[in-house]
């Protein structure tokens, strides 16, 4: 077998895993795709004869592909992607690769900085060494601990009430999702107090019937629970891309509130964390 073939044999070995770490960091399977394609052409040009282990390799390669990509897109984070980009999109592909990671955890890792996504994704989620993470962050191993622990620290967040209440929360908000998601009218009813408001654009939406249709509409997919300011929120996030922040306000076990928020710059300002 030439040398070209066996690399291209041993790459495609390694291709899973590649993906993988790309889409975690960068959120996008288009994006990913870019950058373990970019991790190939790195491969093909390079000489690897002193490599040991060509996946670890490969792994640092890609990370490095992804650090580069985040720190661009920091540059020009108000900028859409390019529709070519969006173009290429299989959104059946994403949405299976969404739910095996947990929208909500995309959501939040998208709010980190680039530098403490990559220390945190790498060693959490693939079991690097902070040895290994160091050079490619351009940090010592104990810098690139620091950067992987306050990114677990946003990742986990803190709840801003006691776990008893926090449990309440999670039990009504999940009956509403269930019930959206279900379309069962009747089940949502139960847990919307009769003169409950959706605040959202371009009108608030006013009691229990209102909002119940409007939430069987919505179908409730994309949406999933998060931590929202310390309390039991939802993300609603079309294959991973955060479209809106559901906030509930909760009395006596009903939904009286829900602010739909999906202004950019209010969505920036709210504490995000997996719950």
């Amino acid at each position: 077998m030439r040398e070209d073939e066996w690399l291209a044999e041993q790459f495609e070995a390694h291709r899973a895993r590649l993906r993988g770490v790309a889409y975690r960091m960068l959120g996008s399977l288009p994006e990913a795709e870019d950058a373990v394609q970019q991790s190939w052409l790195k491969l093909s040009r390079a000489d690897t004869s002193g490599v040991e282990n060509l996946g670890g390799w490969l792994t640092t390669v890609v990370a490095r592909v992804c650090l580069d990509m985040l720190r661009s897109r920091e540059s020009r984070r108000e900028e859409p992607l390019p529709e070519s980009i969006v173009g290429r999109s299989d959104p059946e592909r994403e949405a299976l690769l969404a739910d095996s990671v947990c929208l909500a955890l995309l959501v939040v890792l998208d709010t980190l900085p680039p530098a403490e996504r990559l220390a945190f994704v790498l060693h959490d989620m693939f079991g690097m060494s902070f040895d290994e993470i160091a050079p490619i962050v351009e940090r010592s191993p104990d810098a690139a601990r620091q950067l992987a622990s306050r990114a677990r620290r946003r990742v986990q967040g803190a709840p801003a009430v006691r776990d008893r209440d926090l449990a309440r929360q999670r039990e009504v908000v999940d009956a509403f999702l269930a019930a959206a998601r279900g379309g069962n009218l009747d089940a949502l009813l139960a847990v919307l107090d009769p003169n409950v408001v959706l605040r959202t654009a371009p009108a608030d939406v006013h009691g229990a019937e209102a909002v119940a249709n409007r939430a069987i509409r919505g179908g409730a997919r994309a949406a999933q629970r998060v931590l929202v300011n310390g309390a039991v929120g939802v993300v609603v996030a079309p294959r991973g891309k955060l479209m809106m922040v559901l906030r509930f306000t909760i009395e006596r076990g009903k939904i009286v509130e829900i602010d739909a928020v999906a202004d950019p710059e209010r969505l920036r300002q709210l504490d995000l964390a997996v719950l």
